[in-house]
């Protein structure tokens, strides 16, 4: 399976974060599985962490560099996406989130997340 990695996920998986679940553990150690991160993941990291933001104290470009070297593929955002996002509820109005929701919707992949408010969109997001 391909699935798509939310920012928070991403942050979160790179920190072996006790907040990461079970579930989430699991999907990320299957070597069946095949995994994404947005460039929108990255920028976000980057703008949040330049404004002081503690829960995203990292150097994105390490960060980006290390999901790459285990084999992650980056999802560059494109107008078919940004288009995407014209189709979504008002549920959130995080523009990341928005654009991660779209991109998995666009290319038919799995948003993973762990964050309630994304994951009440439904397929293709999952909660984990």
């Amino acid at each position: 399976m391909i699935y798509l990695l939310d920012t928070q996920l991403i942050l979160w998986a790179a920190a072996d974060s006790d907040r990461l679940s079970d579930t989430a553990r699991d999907l990320l150690t299957d070597e069946a599985n095949e995994f994404m991160f947005s460039s929108a993941a990255i920028w976000e990291i980057t703008i949040k962490s330049t404004l002081g933001r503690s829960d995203f104290s990292v150097d994105a470009r390490l960060l980006r560099r290390g999901l790459i070297i285990n084999g992650a593929q980056e999802l560059p955002i494109t107008s078919e996406h940004a288009l995407a996002v014209t189709d979504l509820a008002p549920l959130d109005k995080d523009p990341f989130d928005r654009i991660q929701i779209a991109q998995a919707r666009a290319e038919g992949i799995v948003l993973l997340t762990t964050d309630e408010t994304v994951a009440a969109y439904g397929a293709p997001v999952e909660l984990v």
